[in-house]
């Protein structure tokens, strides 16, 4: 199967798509520009999606579930906001189709068109603040802590699975709060919460920073990020929590009356993640030979497959491999059992090397004479036998090994792939040759910043939390800097 995909290093973004279509992720769809999450794609977005939502319900935070229709009105009250998002808007201008009396099929009906046209949600910011006039009244009410799982449409121009769909899954978390600190706070906590998660579970080391001020969310006051590094050198945004002051407050008048009895605005965050993670995911870990997937999220964690001769040997193999799997899944492990006749063993490794299951078990007869069984890793590919007994713990043990594995190598990457220059023409050459992030000084304008992108088609990723102060000169316009950003070309 291997032999299907392209290599990473013949081209890279062909070797991407492979992945996505050949380890049964997504596939295209009638509709331009969306895509279908097949059941193991699915399966993968479930185990993040579950992580996160015991994550964001152990911070406080409760969902809930808004109208997918926007109406444009609503999009007019924050200018910043519209402006951010008006090119990618689908737009419902009408509600009823019939058949053309001409025989054209269906069209529609020219007399169903909307009093006022409805927008199908970029985000949800601007009929939640609407909603929320009416749920916040007092200081009694605050915070107000709410995420949604939901679908946005972003009808963007050039699209790649996963990472940039006109139609993706996302959550989205939107909160009021009393004071600017607490929301602050909150906008923090968001971030270490994505950061901890692709660590934690992703095995993606991310570095947390703010975004400047032409890179972030339209209408936030502040965007923190974590940013990503994938093996082509690229970055990729992982994750983004705002601080959006009061500007949506006061575009919806949310007022609440505060302990001295006063009316204010309440302040306000939104942070996300979406299925871009699972384009990150694979972009980090995988490899020529198929996916390569972190145990802690893999749908699947342990295939075994049994390899026999005749009815009899079956028949023994599957009475000592249920009791293998019991205990397995007694020890929390996610393991399936593959002994689908249909399929020669040989072509069952390879499936299951494409699908990244972390750990591949084979047993035949004569491993069950010897009390044995035959254990591949997917990340090194090494292949060691082990005893059947206590196996379970074993293998717990392995999976563990494998996700420190995967996190130490992307870390290792990744800071290999950090550095340090002085000149532009420094800064040119790294981006050609070495790639990855390139930490340079800039002088704090926007119009730098543009001229930057303009010539290198890179752009600052971040200006990482723990920055140190460093006085410099910017290395483009040579003007005063007092640090150092995070510069890369991205996806």
């Amino acid at each position: 199967m291997s032999k299907e995909i392209t290599a990473r290093s013949e081209e890279y973004a062909k070797w991407y798509n492979d992945l996505v279509i050949k380890g049964g992720l997504a596939d295209y769809s009638a509709v331009r520009g969306c895509m279908v999450i097949k059941p193991y794609g699915f399966a993968l977005w479930e185990a993040m999606r579950d992580v996160l939502d015991v994550k964001f319900k152990e911070t406080g935070h409760q969902n809930a579930y808004f109208p997918l229709l926007i109406p444009k009105s609503f999009m007019s009250k924050e200018a910043a906001h519209v402006d951010g998002f008006a090119k990618e808007c689908a737009v419902v201008t009408h509600h009823r189709l019939k058949n053309d009396p001409n025989g054209g099929g269906v069209i529609v009906d020219p007399e169903a068109k909307l009093e006022e046209e409805l927008i199908i949600r970029p985000t949800s910011e601007t009929i939640i603040w609407n909603t929320y006039k009416d749920w916040i009244q007092s200081y009694r009410d605050l915070p107000l802590l709410i995420n949604q799982w939901a679908n946005v449409v972003r009808w963007e121009m050039r699209t790649r699975l996963f990472l940039r769909t006109a139609e993706f899954l996302w959550q989205e978390g939107h909160t009021a709060h009393a004071t600017a600190e607490e929301a602050i706070a909150e906008t923090e906590q968001m971030l270490n919460v994505y950061g901890d998660f692709a660590e934690q579970y992703m095995a993606v080391p991310v570095i947390r920073g703010v975004k400047s001020a032409s890179e972030r969310f339209a209408g936030a006051v502040e965007t923190y990020c974590v940013e990503a590094l994938m093996q082509d050198g690229k970055a990729l945004q992982a994750g983004t929590s705002h601080f959006l002051g009061q500007n949506f407050a006061k575009a919806f008048d949310v007022q609440f009356s505060n302990k001295e009895n006063k009316l204010d605005y309440v302040w306000a965050t939104s942070w996300g993640v979406s299925t871009r993670l699972i384009g990150g995911l694979i972009m980090v870990h995988s490899d020529d030979q198929g996916l390569v997937l972190p145990p802690r999220i893999a749908p699947l964690q342990v295939v075994i497959v049994p390899i026999y001769k005749g009815a009899d040997q079956k028949t023994a193999l599957d009475e000592k491999v249920n009791v293998i799997v019991a205990e397995l899944k007694k020890a929390g492990i996610r393991v399936k059992y593959d002994d689908n006749d249909n399929n020669r063993p040989g072509w069952k490794f390879a499936e299951y090397e494409m699908k990244g299951v972390p750990v591949r078990i084979a047993i035949g007869a004569r491993d069950l004479e010897n009390n044995v069984a035959e254990v591949a890793r997917r990340d090194t590919k090494e292949k060691m036998s082990l005893s059947l007994d206590g196996l379970a713990g074993r293998i717990s043990e392995l999976l563990e090994e494998i996700q420190t594995n995967l996190f130490t190598r992307a870390k290792n990457f990744r800071d290999e792939h950090i550095t340090r220059v002085d000149t532009f023409e420094e800064f040119q050459k790294v981006l050609d040759e070495k790639t990855g992030f390139v930490s340079a000084h800039w002088d704090g304008t926007a119009e730098t910043e543009e001229k930057i992108k303009e010539l290198t088609k890179a752009t600052i990723r971040c200006i990482p939390l723990d920055n140190p102060q460093e006085a410099g000169t910017c290395v483009l316009t040579g003007k005063p800097s007092k640090e150092r950003v995070l510069f890369a070309r991205a996806y």
